[in-house]
């Protein structure tokens, strides 16, 4: 088996996701410093997501088109040399404000289609190295949630050492790494298109129609409209909670920011565990069964534990436990996503399933802070928890939609493969 491809991947997508996470503290803190205005900070940082949400949806027909790898090194290597721009025109005194905002869009808008493709390119590597879906599943998942535990620290840091520019510089450069090295150990199968829609290959038509294949995949997929509607609530529940309410809480209770982050740390680490432990497993478990488990058993008690009256410790270690549960959720998700869609729809899919789920991001800060405001952090709380178990019952309840995600009966038959 050839396992160059999926360590190449997994390798690039580290360097990629730390210089990504050093960035998200850099650019706020230096758009903050240059301006000294909080507004303008939070507009640059609504301009980069936005158009790295649209990209991942838009840009799904160009990635299957052009393919996976070449769209992955493409995109890394536009986004790094525009990114490189930024504290080359701030060192010459010719970085206005407007430019910048011109410049983080562009970025964002050549990152969603790089990594839509990253993560497109999964199940390709992992039939290469002879993996199972899960395992590489869980890997990637590990991979992101480690680049995202250390990249945010590690930029702080840098930016007290050598500050905001080049910090930006340097997520730069892991941009052009990550190209080179998806370039260099990277090989992946071109997938056939479908004969269906050869009639639409060319053209703004053409575009539109691959789009509409992908929206309408999701949209006709009983499954993937479930995974969709859950994770579209649940994140706007849990941004909700990250963004306005455990900080009030934080600051209501113990008057300090120090638990924030033992509470953070906790999940992010139990995550990482959690994501290992199904990259190792995952392949023995029941998707569905294991899934609607660690959804619910993960996810709510860590919510509700907050308004009880227990010490810090303890709230800490139920983070902890249910961090483990919840980082089996998205390899599972992804194998069966991996399962259901055709290869030549895959990033269309994957685009539209992805981008439609972070549409609640958005919106869970305008609900946090409306519940902060008018029930407090107890009661608001208690409302997202309340709201969150409610969501999470869905799987354990539908239980004909959600039964797809487990795999047929013959693939677990061993299949004879002529040489």
């Amino acid at each position: 088996m050839n396992r160059r491809s999926v360590y190449g991947l997994l390798i690039a997508q580290a360097v990629s996701v730390t210089g990504t996470r050093m960035s998200v503290v850099a650019v706020p803190w230096f758009v903050l410093q240059t301006t000294g205005d909080a507004l303008l900070t939070g507009v640059a940082v609504f301009v980069e997501m936005s158009t790295l949400v649209a990209a991942r949806v838009l840009g799904g027909p160009l990635v299957d088109r052009i393919g996976p790898r070449i769209t992955s090194v493409g995109g890394d290597v536009i986004a790094g040399l525009v990114l490189g721009v930024v504290p080359l025109l701030y060192v010459a005194g010719l970085l206005a404000y407007p430019v910048l905002l011109v410049l983080v869009g562009v970025v964002g808008l050549f990152r969603g289609p790089s990594d839509n493709a990253k993560y497109a390119m999964v199940p390709d590597v992992a039939a290469t190295a002879g993996w199972s879906n899960e395992r590489a599943a869980g890997l990637a998942d590990t991979v992101q949630r480690l680049g995202s535990m250390i990249g945010a620290p590690l930029g702080a840091v840098l930016i007290a050492l050598v500050g905001a520019p080049a910090v930006i510089a340097l997520d730069a450069a892991s941009f052009l790494l990550a190209a080179a090295l998806v370039a260099a150990l990277v090989r992946v199968r071109r997938a056939e298109p479908d004969p269906a829609e050869a009639d639409h290959r060319t053209g703004v038509g053409g575009y539109l129609a691959d789009l509409g294949a992908g929206l309408r995949f999701v949209r006709r997929d009983p499954l993937l409209r479930a995974i969709v509607t859950m994770v579209l609530l649940t994140n706007m529940l849990d941004q909700a909670l990250t963004a306005v309410l455990i900080p009030v809480w934080a600051t209501e209770r113990f008057d300090d920011a120090a638990p924030l982050g033992l509470v953070f740390g906790a999940l992010s680490a139990g995550a990482v565990i959690g994501s290992l432990l199904v990259s190792m497993y995952g392949a023995r478990l029941p998707r569905w069964r294991t899934y609607a488990l660690a959804f619910l058993l993960g996810a709510v008690p860590r919510i509700f534990v907050l308004v009880l009256p227990v010490g810090l410790p303890v709230v800490a270690g139920v983070a902890l436990v249910g961090g483990v549960l919840i980082g089996a959720i998205n390899p599972l998700l992804s194998a069966a996503e991996f399962a259901r869609i055709p290869a030549g729809l895959r990033a269309r899919v994957l685009g539209a399933v992805s981008g439609l789920a972070w549409a609640g991001i958005p919106l869970g800060g305008l609900v946090g802070g409306v519940l902060a405001s008018t029930l407090g952090a107890t009661g608001g709380i208690l409302v997202v928890g309340t709201a969150y178990l409610l969501v999470t019952l869905n799987p354990l309840i539908r239980r004909r939609t959600w039964r797809l995600m487990n795999r047929p009966a013959s693939a677990t038959t061993p299949v004879s493969v002529p040489a």
